[in-house]
């Protein structure tokens, strides 16, 4: 079934049913930052709804959904990161005062991954935060989002064998910062 083929009301039910996944994915998408998911997700669903973004169908809908939020993601940073060099350029903005403008994680993030059932959550968001975008993206995918690394390499746009290489390095890395002994 194409997304022609669906009509609004089921394409809207079909992105209703995705939500909660969808927003997960988003905001990983966005360093965590909540405001900046939202507005990111809200712009995926305009997309669309609006069939500005197509499926092609070589995938599956939840895997185009999540790529379509990944790039809507990226071309906003992209935007914003050119908006602060033109104003940089123009005088109107410190250089200084761009450090440290893409998110971390933030502290809440504990309680959405269950820091009180785990005492070990503060260290695993520690970890992710160390890997590289690629590795974290892919191990989101598969881990929160159950897709397999072929499905996750379509949602990120790369092929099956670099996702497969970030999703290695990726757990090898974090399995090297959880390895190593928390301080006494």
């Amino acid at each position: 079934m194409s997304l022609t083929d669906l009509t609004d009301e089921e394409l809207e039910a079909r992105l209703v049913a995705l939500h909660a996944d969808s927003f997960g994915w988003a905001l990983n998408c966005c360093g965590h930052d909540d405001a900046e998911a939202e507005d990111v997700l809200q712009t995926t669903y305009v997309k669309i709804l609006s069939r500005r973004a197509t499926w092609a169908e070589r995938s599956s809908f939840r895997t185009w959904v999540f790529g379509v939020i990944r790039f809507t993601a990226l071309e906003r940073g992209r935007r914003e990161r050119a908006l602060a060099r033109r104003a940089e350029r123009a005088g109107r903005l410190d250089p200084d005062d761009l450090v440290g403008t893409v998110p971390a994680p933030d502290e809440d993030l504990d309680v959405r991954i269950g820091a009180a059932a785990n005492p070990q959550a503060p260290r695993l968001r520690e970890a992710l935060a160390a890997v590289s975008d690629r590795q974290r993206e892919v191990l989101h995918l598969v881990f929160y989002q159950d897709m397999t690394v072929a499905e996750a390499a379509d949602a990120m746009g790369v092929s099956v064998g670099s996702a497969r290489t970030h999703y290695h390095r990726g757990k090898e890395r974090l399995r090297a910062l959880l390895a190593v002994e928390e301080p006494a």
